[in-house]
């Protein structure tokens, strides 16, 4: 049997991860979260139930490697943002394989700066600019964004719709200006095997979005925007799984919004349009030859709220509960 650790059972991605690695016979599941309310956590034998600290925590990697010790992991599954870099910064330290991308891999992706500049050679990217002096007196075509340059989940984001609000604004260069990009926004999901070799790329449209997850959308065949985030993956160096966030600029042509490097909320539609990322990317952790390529069924896809019930005494008690999915 191959044990298998996820965290962030709580979220949308972690569920999801976690409900496809069930499917498997040969694979036993431990789902861990800061918070004992995630109801990930009881999708799995009480047995299997663990609290993590937060993924800011100073002892979150060694509370990570002390399960998996304990556990006999054999694979670490993290779904949560903010836990990838300290995790990739200690891969060696584990006891087990980390699915996820490389630490260099993640340094680009997580600050949206970074991935700009190294996408821009390759790929059409908005214009973009840390938030100074220099950039603020650029000659803009307004409105325009301002974002943090790192965080998920639209936290931070603000349309700037003249000079004198762009000026207003504090100079940070731990904020970015960047194009306003007024067509469709999809997410498409790539998967890359050990050689950075992507063997499918679902792109998705963002139908309905609530709290930054798509809760309705459907996936669509569209040669441009599987091409342009298979071009973003390569240029990022990606082994895995990561979430590619395109929109249409004026031109109709796709453009790169962001990269978020772990598994999506709305990872069920594209595990039902046929490509399981959660067991492909077990597949890659075990080191089994994934398929070349995979092509995917056209298929949407509406949300809804859905219950766990649980006995009262099972609920693992957690001194950081309910503080929010990214903190891990």
């Amino acid at each position: 049997m191959t044990r298998v650790l996820v965290t962030g059972a709580g979220g949308p991605a972690g569920v999801a991860v976690i409900r496809s690695l069930l499917k498997r016979r040969e694979v036993t599941v431990f789902a861990a979260d800061m918070d004992g309310w995630a109801s990930g956590l009881y999708l799995v034998p009480a047995a299997q139930r663990r609290l993590v600290e937060p993924g800011r925590s100073p002892e979150f990697v060694n509370g990570v490697a002390a399960l998996v010790a304990a556990d006999r992991i054999d694979v670490v599954v993290s779904t949560v943002d903010v836990e990838l870099p300290p995790l990739a910064a200690r891969r060696n330290d584990l006891g087990a394989v980390l699915a996820a991308p490389s630490i260099e891999t993640l340094e680009v992706t997580l600050d949206k700066f970074l991935l700009a500049e190294r996408c821009a050679p390759l790929l059409r990217t908005p214009t973009t600019a840390l938030l100074t002096a220099e950039s603020v007196a650029r000659d803009w075509e307004f409105p325009v964004i301002v974002k943090p340059r790192r965080g998920a989940g639209s936290r931070g984001v603000r349309i700037v719709a003249d000079r004198a609000a762009l000026e207003a604004i504090p100079l940070d260069e731990s904020l970015i200006v960047q194009e306003l990009l007024p067509g469709e926004e999809y997410s498409v999901d790539v998967i890359a095997d050990a050689r950075s070799h992507v063997i499918a790329a679902v792109p998705r449209t963002r139908t309905r979005v609530d709290s930054g997850v798509s809760i309705a959308g459907r996936t669509v065949h569209d040669e441009g925007l599987q091409s342009t985030a298979v071009a973003v993956a390569e240029a990022i160096g990606l082994t895995g799984v990561a979430n590619v966030q395109l929109r249409r600029d004026r031109a109709g042509i796709p453009a790169l919004l962001e990269v978020n490097p772990r598994f999506p909320g709305a990872l069920p539609l594209t595990i039902a349009a046929g490509v399981d990322m959660p067991s492909l990317a077990l597949d890659l952790a075990l080191g089994v030859e994934l398929p070349e390529s995979l092509d995917f069924v056209d298929l949407a896809t509406v949300r809804f709220l859905e219950d766990v019930f649980v006995d009262p005494a099972e609920v693992l008690v957690s001194e950081h509960a309910a503080h929010g999915a990214e903190d891990g």
